[in-house]
């Protein structure tokens, strides 16, 4: 299922990625807790109709912030269903201007707040991901994504070989006309928002 351009997109009158990214982060914290997850389950649905190979691989993902789609109730369902193969990882910034690395994620394990906020794992060892579950603040067609502007994910999935699978996880609130790519910008294979799966030629 690929999900077609939304009326509501973006359009490129932001006058740079800095302002479009808060547009769309703004845009986004304006939704309510029962909005944002209903808007979230539709997400985790369409990655288990369309991805059900992740329930097999070691998979990285974002603990949610600022609103963003929560996916923890499917890694959990993954999880619990013990299939060979699968991890849930967490990404632990390691140094600025560095790649990502990977730790283990289960309910069980304790985390702390890292020097953006965000709760990360700090003991276990390092995992290469196989697959990637990426927040996106925006999205355009070509299959580029707006971050925060740190660069992180850019760098991992340039460092990584094998790449691993990249898809896109955000609403369609985040559909823009173009993110204006630079140099560095890191395509993904795929976008999953409540409307479906976008997939990137």
């Amino acid at each position: 299922m690929n999900a077609g351009p939304m009326p509501d997109a973006v359009p490129d009158c932001v006058p740079d990625r800095r302002a479009l990214r808060q547009r769309l982060i703004e845009r986004r914290l304006q939704l309510s807790p029962d909005e944002s997850a209903r808007l979230s389950t539709a997400v985790c649905a369409h990655l288990r109709e369309h991805f059900s190979q992740l329930a097999g691989l070691r998979v990285g993902f974002c603990w949610p912030v600022k609103n963003e789609p929560d996916v923890r109730p499917l890694i959990e369902e993954w999880s619990a269903a013990g299939r060979p193969g699968f991890v849930a990882l967490l990404p632990v910034v390691v140094d600025s201007g560095a790649a990502l690395a990977f730790r283990a994620w289960t309910p069980q394990v304790p985390l702390i707040e890292d020097r953006y906020g965000i709760p990360t794992p700090v003991v276990g060892d390092f995992q290469t991901p196989q697959a990637l579950l990426l927040p996106v603040n925006g999205f355009d067609a070509a299959g580029y994504r707006l971050g925060y502007g740190g660069g992180f994910f850019d760098m991992t999935l340039a460092a990584l070989d094998p790449r691993p699978l990249a898809i896109g996880v955000g609403y369609e609130l985040a559909r823009v006309d173009s993110i204006r790519p630079e140099a560095h910008d890191m395509r993904l294979d795929a976008v999953v928002t409540e409307a479906g799966v976008f997939r990137t030629a």
